[in-house]
């Protein structure tokens, strides 16, 4: 056991650090004779036991904390956001940083207990500790509050003994200034970013083991600290570019090969078998995830049992997670079939099935974080007004920069963004849908794929929403990457394939038809004119986010998403990486 054993458990087999309390029996506790522990709860605790992945087998001891109520003190627990972690391998490879991980054993532990709850302890304490009133003293976990308090206390870590801040606007990424030499002997200022998902921690920095030996001096550290070869369920590899430096990928093969098999084995149990992927059908491309024609909103199948409904929300939850990944190549289909979690069909459970066949065909694609810049031809460059003068309709408007954003250092990045909207895709609602891919350099940071709130009588009016949901996305990454100490170069460059928006959007005189697009239609035209955004016009065919709008062929949705998703050979291998290589920055 860690720790002095507790007063009434001399031979405790139990890890948990609790205490006993003195002079009282539990029926004295329940009857309100114990003064000292007035107000306190009684709750149930258990053990756990749980094979992993990996099939290393766990056990943990946990309060049933589903007996008390919800108490009065912060159970809400933030964890760092996806694009954040992203955004961080981006930044290592930009600034040429090393990048660590470790994770916290028995992390909630070393929190103190909020709550005031008390369970009468059992046989894990061994024979001589039956029947004792055991007082919770740490954040045990199965309580509302242990989260909440773990965070808190490992936040004060980060803060005061190890001198990061929180960059506020995610608030479990950390930042601290710092200063290295480089191979001139010049001192070059930058930002360490520390991480943490839990007790998940990742390091950027010149030197991750100094920050990792710190918190190694106050937590215990499962397995020590190393190079991350997953994060967050994504696996991490790193990639050699052709100037020798190193740039990270991110990949979901693991995770979508156990996802498959899961599926499998539930299948077998049936008596059924993952259908095999047809080359084509009524002559149409049949090799991604759904028919090009498919409607789930028209499907009168009968509805699922319970055991079957339950099945296709654990499919669809798993495909989420493998889109949180980086499978932006089912990403709208996914969406889609999300919207039939309360009530899915037979039909429904079919369409998940053939999601999950296509990811049998490809389990391993990778999202690469490359630092690398888009460059544009002198015909893109041009296709953007630069001459506007938006003065007269907004005033001197400018980019209002967040409240105690640091001196930027390091790299400056480019943001670019792609935006669409397939109109009245709903066949039943005639809602609209909206697909958005944002890149960092050439590192996709967010992917976005869902239905439009509101019901839109024109493709006018579905693109305007898109662009202002991209706009939207795209202040919200600004202000993340100023809160992060990155420079940033310029306007995002907004890419959409509706020549009125663009044009409502990027000509000042251009006025607007649709009233009731007025909203969307000002804001955006004001990030415009603040130097936040700027609008270009791309075609349909090389329009990346086309992809994430509706079910397109394999051939185009391979065509538009290949440059982002990788085969493990080529990235290993390829020769030279990036959008730069689509056709629309070649013509």
């Amino acid at each position: 056991p860690r720790g002095p054993a507790p007063r009434y458990a001399p031979h405790t087999t139990c890890k948990h650090k609790l205490q006993g309390a003195p002079f009282h029996t539990p029926d004295q506790v329940r009857n309100g004779e114990a003064k000292n522990l007035t107000g306190f709860i009684e709750i149930q605790c258990h053990i756990v036991f749980d094979i992993k992945l990996d099939l290393t087998r766990k056990a943990r001891f946990v309060a049933g904390g589903h007996l008390t109520e919800t108490p009065a003190c912060m159970t809400y627990s933030s964890v760092v956001s996806r694009d954040s972690v992203r955004l961080a391998f981006l930044i290592a490879a930009l600034n040429d940083l090393d990048v660590s991980a470790t994770d916290v054993g028995n992390a909630y532990l070393n929190a103190p207990c909020r709550e005031k709850v008390w369970y009468e302890s059992g046989l894990e304490w061994g024979p001589e500790g039956v029947g004792n009133v055991m007082v919770i003293e740490k954040a045990l976990y199965g309580l509302k509050s242990s989260g909440a308090a773990w965070r808190a206390m490992f936040s004060d870590s980060i803060i005061n003994q190890l001198g990061f801040v929180s960059t506020i606007v995610d608030p479990d990424v950390y930042r601290r200034k710092s200063t290295y030499k480089d191979a001139n002997g010049t001192s070059v200022d930058y930002y360490e970013l520390l991480l943490v998902y839990v007790d998940d921690v990742l390091v950027i920095s010149k030197e991750p083991n100094e920050v990792m030996k710190k918190i190694g001096n106050s937590f215990r550290l499962k397995d020590g600290w190393n190079e991350p070869t997953s994060y967050l369920g994504a696996e991490t590899f790193q990639h050699t570019r052709p100037n020798g430096k190193t740039c990270w990928a991110l990949g979901s093969g693991k995770y979508v090969k156990n996802l498959i098999e899961q599926v499998k084995e539930m299948l077998s149990e049936d008596g059924l078998a993952l259908k095999s992927p047809p080359a084509s059908q009524n002559g149409k491309d049949k090799l991604g995830p759904l028919h090009t024609d498919y409607k789930p909103e028209l499907d009168t199948s009968p509805l699922l049992d319970e055991d079957l409904h339950s099945r296709y929300q654990q499919i669809i939850g798993g495909l989420r997670w493998a889109v949180e990944l980086g499978r932006v190549d089912i990403n709208v289909d996914v969406a889609i079939m999300s919207q039939y979690l309360a009530a899915p069909r037979e039909g429904h459970l079919e369409a998940a099935y053939d999601i999950i066949r296509y990811l049998s065909v490809r389990p391993d694609r990778r999202l690469l974080m490359s630092p690398k810049r888009i460059p544009y031809t002198e015909a893109i460059t041009k296709s953007f007004n630069t001459t506007a003068d938006w003065k007269e309709f907004y005033g001197e408007m400018e980019e209002e920069d967040p409240h105690g954003m640091p001196t930027p250092l390091g790299e400056a990045v480019k943001i670019t963004t792609y935006l669409d909207a397939n109109h009245a895709n709903n066949v039943v609602t005639r809602r609209s849908h909206t697909g958005i891919l944002i890149f960092v350099n050439n590192a996709l940071i967010v992917q976005y794929s869902k239905k439009q709130n509101t019901v839109e009588s024109a493709t006018f009016g579905a693109e305007m929403v898109a662009m202002r949901t991209a706009r939207d996305l795209t202040v919200a990454l600004r202000i993340k990457l100023k809160m992060f100490g990155v420079p940033i170069d310029g306007p995002a460059d907004f890419f959409c394939d509706n020549e009125s928006v663009v044009k409502n959007t990027s000509i000042p005189t251009s006025v607007l038809a649709k009233k009731h697009n007025a909203v969307n239609y000002h804001i955006i035209r004001e990030s415009v004119a603040a130097g936040i955004m700027r609008v270009a016009k791309i075609p349909t065919k090389e329009n990346m986010s086309d992809a994430l709008t509706k079910i397109l062929p394999h051939s185009q949705r391979n065509y538009l998403l290949g440059k982002i998703l990788y085969w493990p050979s080529e990235i290993k291998g390829r020769k030279e990486l990036g959008l730069d290589e689509r056709k629309q920055h070649s013509k």
